[in-house]
């Protein structure tokens, strides 16, 4: 594992080289875009044939990693398996994300013997930041310990509508307050960061506001958002606690030059916004690009090539509803196609595959010990 590091150092510098065309296809090509797909599967044993494909994709690097889902978890010596045999077949470091906030939103529960947390509202409700941060840190130690390291967390949308019928009323929010969600916040992240899990802040650049659940149709914040819905990325920016920042699929007009398109395929919104004035210099991974918002307003095809275009990183398909095993391989036909017709359109992926891999480089080959249900 000692020249882990300098293999991904390679991979960051060969990013800025030409790529080469490979006999059949183009390979190397191929490999950058497969560091860009993040993917659900279907199955808990290593026998499942979900298993066995994200398994092999993982050993041809055809996807960066996987999404974990409720469906993954049978018991939590199971998962480490399963979190063993995806990182030993990898070249470089697998994304083992899972979506683990605490409270309504937790695929790791009790009924496995993981240790539970509180939603973020109750946290900000009962603790103080040092306080929730030493919570935090013993959720990303189970996690860490099942061979996750990624957490697709914070929420620092601010609860601006407590009605709001998937932020509000699930919990998911800390504060009305943006001093308060960084404060929260920045406890999660760093809570994470001592264990070795990376995280997510979401959802760019504000869900707090909408009156519509993006996981099943659009959501236009564009009359209820303002820009103090910023101010937790730029504080957490600032102190070094912005990892990755994941887009959202609402839609809000406030950002010149969105216009009616989602937050997680408007260029205005993540090249812009996020990158040229907020200066974020991460990793920018998309929620699911199933969720309804999404897939009821355009094809597969105009999703992959937009959400490149937008800026994004990591292009998330969760596959749950109707789950696809062959999206890593789809993604990579298309935009092989679009990168070698364009450019401009090779120079993104390049840009992509330069940033994960810098993200990657801090990534323990991996898992931890195993996880100690309390």
């Amino acid at each position: 594992m000692a020249a882990l590091p300098l293999l991904l150092a390679g991979a960051i510098a060969h990013a800025e080289e030409p790529v080469a065309k490979a006999k059949g296809g183009n390979a190397e090509l191929r490999r950058m875009i497969g560091q860009m797909v993040l993917v659900g599967f279907v199955g808990n044993k290593p026998d499942d044939q979900g298993f066995k494909t994200v398994m092999a994709q993982a050993a041809e690097g055809k996807i960066s990693g996987v999404l974990y889902l409720s469906r993954n978890i049978r018991s939590l010596r199971a998962v480490k398996g399963l979190n063993e045999r995806l990182q030993s077949v990898s070249r470089v470091p697998l994304l083992i994300a899972v979506d683990q906030e605490g409270g309504r939103i937790e695929r790791l529960t009790k009924a496995v013997g993981f240790r539970e947390s509180p939603s973020a509202a109750s946290v900000a409700h009962s603790m103080e930041p040092r306080d929730a941060k030493a919570e935090y840190g013993k959720m990303a130690a189970g996690l860490s310990g099942c061979g996750f390291n990624l957490n697709l967390g914070p929420v620092v949308d601010l609860n601006t509508n407590p009605e709001n019928p998937i932020i509000g009323r699930l919990g998911r929010s800390y504060s009305a307050d943006d001093g308060a969600v960084s404060a929260y916040a920045r406890a999660f992240v760093q809570g994470h960061r001592a264990h070795g899990v990376l995280t997510s802040l979401k959802h760019f650049p504000g869900h707090g506001s909408s009156v519509a659940d993006t996981h099943k149709g659009m959501a236009d914040v564009s009359e209820t958002w303002s820009d103090q819905e910023l101010a937790p990325y730029r504080d957490l920016m600032a102190s070094g606690d912005a990892e990755l920042v994941m887009s959202a699929h609402v839609v809000n007009r406030n950002i010149p030059g969105a216009e009616n398109t989602p937050a997680s395929l408007s260029p205005a919104t993540l090249v812009g916004l996020l990158r040229k004035k907020m200066g974020f210099k991460g990793v920018v991974i998309t929620d699911d690009l199933q969720m309804g918002a999404i897939i009821k307003t355009r094809s597969f095809e105009d999703t992959v090539r937009q959400a490149v275009i937008a800026g994004n990183d990591l292009l998330v398909f969760a596959n749950d509803k109707n789950p696809d095993p062959l999206i890593p391989e789809k993604i990579a036909d298309l935009l092989e196609r679009e990168a070698m017709a364009n450019p401009a359109f090779l120079a993104r992926i390049k840009e992509s595959y330069g940033r994960i891999m810098r993200l990657k480089s801090g990534i323990a080959p991996t898992g931890a010990t195993p996880a100690q249900p309390d």
